[in-house]
């Protein structure tokens, strides 16, 4: 990853070049995606109502954001071989989940 000068690339290079690299970048769209969903679901969603079985977020979500808010709240609620858990319990805990990240990422953000 040196120059074509053969000269090793600076502290400053390195870091930007991490700071940019594609792994760096998906990470910070996946925050980004979560941030914007967990928003989403803060804006639109009746804690009271959602409490109830058979809600659907669907309905309450508008159309615009409701591609972004599934696709992050079904990733979360996927189940794992051997979860027996219902879908509604599933996605309760995508909801915590959800917000857990969105509280980490702006605690380290702060730090």
């Amino acid at each position: 990853m040196g120059s074509r000068s053969g000269v090793l690339p600076s502290k400053s290079q390195t870091a930007q070049r991490t700071e940019t690299s594609p792994s760096v970048l998906a990470m910070r769209i996946g925050v980004v995606a979560a941030e914007t969903a967990f928003a989403t679901f803060a804006r639109n969603v009746d804690l009271e109502e959602a409490a109830d079985d058979g809600y659907d977020f669907e309905g309450y979500i508008s159309p615009a954001e409701w591609p972004l808010f599934s696709l992050v709240l079904d990733t979360l609620a996927a189940a794992e071989p051997g979860d027996a858990r219902p879908l509604e319990e599933r996605r309760a805990d995508a909801i915590r989940d959800l917000a857990r990240i969105c509280l980490a990422v702006k605690d380290a953000e702060t730090s």
